[in-house]
């Protein structure tokens, strides 16, 4: 079945038509940027474009930067306050005549990330953290996902939240190298490991690519490792879930 997926970041919103079947993106890659500010006008404009650009008539699954339940924002993360208690997935379907699956970001990576990438066959509890605006996790116990393990909302020092500290953005506005960003990164690791004890941790999002130029500054005792996926575990797991969507009552 060919899906078409969308991954709502805080930089960009992408888009990619896939085969649910193997997990392949079978189209490139659309980004258009997202819009300043991030209001539910702005942004469902720019995912009615995404749709357009594919001719596309099918469903559609969309990962969203912040904390979803049952199609409902739930925190507003790095996006306007005006999100909060917005039923995301109603407000697109009226906007595209569409059926849209919404889940957080970091659950859509994670998913494409367990059934076609690295994490595959993983067992334990494996969690996954996706680099780039915020800091974005998905946890997953033997394969099975915990909805909206949302790590990067850890209060730290004089931050309401440490990805303010350690996100991807944080490294680009204060011109930071990999080296002391990456000191930063693994403080933020420390945490994770005290929290949740995880078995593995697979890294996603923008940074991931990257990871040779900070790894040597990882010092927990769990496994890290980056996602073969890469960028594009957003749109993938974003498409499939919408493939399982429950029937609406």
């Amino acid at each position: 079945m060919t899906l078409l997926g969308i991954d709502v970041g805080g930089s960009g919103i992408k888009g990619a038509l896939v085969n649910s079947e193997t997990g392949e993106m079978i189209s490139e890659r659309f980004r258009i940027p997202t819009p300043i500010p991030r209001t539910p006008e702005a942004m469902t404009d720019v995912i009615a474009k995404i749709v357009d650009h594919f001719d596309y008539k099918g469903k559609v699954g969309c990962g969203f930067p912040t904390i979803i339940k049952n199609g409902v924002c739930k925190a507003t993360g790095n996006l306007d306050k005006s999100w909060l208690g917005v039923n995301v997935e109603q407000l697109l379907e009226k906007k595209t005549g569409l059926d849209f699956t919404v889940i957080n970001d970091a659950d859509a990576a994670g998913y494409a990330t367990m059934n076609y990438g690295i994490g595959k066959g993983k067992k334990g509890l494996v969690v996954m953290i996706t680099i780039g605006t915020g800091l974005g996790s998905g946890a997953f116990l033997d394969g099975r996902l915990i909805p909206n393990f949302e790590l990067g909302q850890i209060p730290y020092k004089g931050y309401s939240k440490i990805e303010k500290w350690t996100a991807g953005s944080a490294k680009d506005r204060e011109g930071l190298s990999y080296k002391k960003w990456g000191k930063r990164f693994n403080t933020f690791l420390e945490y994770v490991e005290l929290i949740v004890s995880p078995d593995l941790i697979i890294l996603g999002g923008g940074a991931s690519k990257d990871f040779d130029e900070f790894k040597s500054k990882i010092k927990i005792d769990t496994k890290v490792i980056p996602a073969k996926l890469q960028n594009h575990a957003g749109i993938i797991g974003a498409a499939v879930a919408a493939q399982y969507k429950k029937s609406k009552p």
